[in-house]
């Protein structure tokens, strides 16, 4: 595949995932005492990063903030600029941290290809709990202790929404495995192959 068609197939995933992203911000039931919802939005970017990889990630999540700037993206209806001044704002970083860390784990870790990606889907999951604990330490004037508490309630859910996103990413990759490949690996030999190709 040549670079330029490469880029333009890069830009359409890119796209697509941003698009998904978007339509499970209308998924949202309020928890907890800190206001946060559970939502499919979070499990999208950690399925980005695990399908796309870090850098294409990473483009789907800038696609996603320039449209969240006016439009209402997130869970709630609310846009990124409204966001951005509440109590879920370490959320909202979590979900950029979320999607790097997942795409780098998902396509460098060796071995079996749902091993790769449960402990991609785990690592980027701890993330977007810090991140959003930070953000109510910060803004909602929590305490460390009831910061991380406010993550329990989510813990179950998001273990479900794991297990169906690793699976999801794992399939997609099988399907589709020089489509989603990376340039950079495209040309690699078998033996350098990341995990999730295996």
């Amino acid at each position: 595949m040549t670079s330029s068609l490469r880029s333009l197939t890069d830009l359409a995933l890119a796209a697509v995932f941003a698009a998904l992203i978007i339509v499970l911000a209308f998924v949202s039931i309020p928890v907890g005492t800190a206001g946060v919802p559970i939502v499919l939005q979070n499990a999208a970017f950690i399925l980005t990063g695990l399908v796309l990889g870090a850098r294409r990630g990473l483009l789907t999540v800038l696609i996603f903030f320039v449209l969240g700037l006016a439009l209402p993206v997130l869970a709630g209806g609310r846009s990124i600029t409204a966001a951005l001044s509440g109590p879920t704002v370490g959320y909202i970083v979590g979900y950029i941290v979320s999607t790097a860390l997942a795409g780098l784990l998902a396509y460098h870790l060796r071995g079996n290809r749902y091993l790769a990606l449960t402990v991609a889907a785990v690592v980027a999951l701890a993330s977007q709990y810090l991140c959003g604990a930070v953000g109510l330490i910060l803004r909602a004037d929590m305490t460390v202790g009831a910061a991380l508490a406010a993550q329990g309630p989510f813990l179950l859910i998001d273990a479900l929404k794991l297990a169906v996103v690793v699976l999801a990413a794992a399939a997609i990759h099988t399907a589709l495995p020089h489509l989603l490949r990376p340039a950079a690996s495209a040309s690699t030999s078998s033996t350098a192959t990341p995990g999730v190709h295996a």
